[in-house]
């Protein structure tokens, strides 16, 4: 009997509240969207939902826009690899920006892999200056109604 092909779904993408490797709930969507702006530790990638493919085995990569290490040599991507845990399996992949914020701007591309094939691919794009986005708008607070 062939075995059920996987069911894969991006659930969220855009910038997320704080990550925590030690808490099992995965960060909340904050915006949808893929410009994010240059700000330190912002937090940005995207959750994906697996369905049947419980111990398969997934491959992660985040390709930085060439951001220089220590002695000035870009960095290699960041990539891992990860087992499904259940058949109905939430994953989250995402980054943050750090100092020095200067050398963050540019494309980062995330993708995931299932049985050697990209499964999820997003490109986000930090930006130094974002035009104005409607979404940005809500985010400063609700207006005031006067009666």
């Amino acid at each position: 009997m062939a075995k059920p092909k996987p069911i894969v779904e991006i659930v969220t993408y855009g910038i997320h509240s704080k990550w925590d490797a030690d808490d099992k709930a995965l960060p909340k969507i904050k915006t949808f969207t893929n410009h994010i702006p240059l700000e330190l530790d912002i937090e940005f990638g995207f959750i994906v939902n697996i369905k049947r493919a419980k111990n398969s085995k997934v491959r992660y990569c985040i390709y930085h826009p060439d951001i220089p290490d220590e002695n000035g040599i870009p960095m290699p991507p960041f990539d891992g690899e990860e087992y499904v845990r259940s058949n109905n399996w939430d994953f989250y992949l995402g980054d943050t920006l750090w100092e020095p914020l200067e050398n963050k701007v540019g494309d980062w591309r995330m993708t995931l892999e299932l049985e050697g094939k990209i499964i999820a691919d997003k490109t986000f794009t930090v930006e130094d200056d974002l035009p104005y986005d409607g979404a940005q708008f809500w985010q400063r607070g609700k207006p005031k109604l006067r009666r």
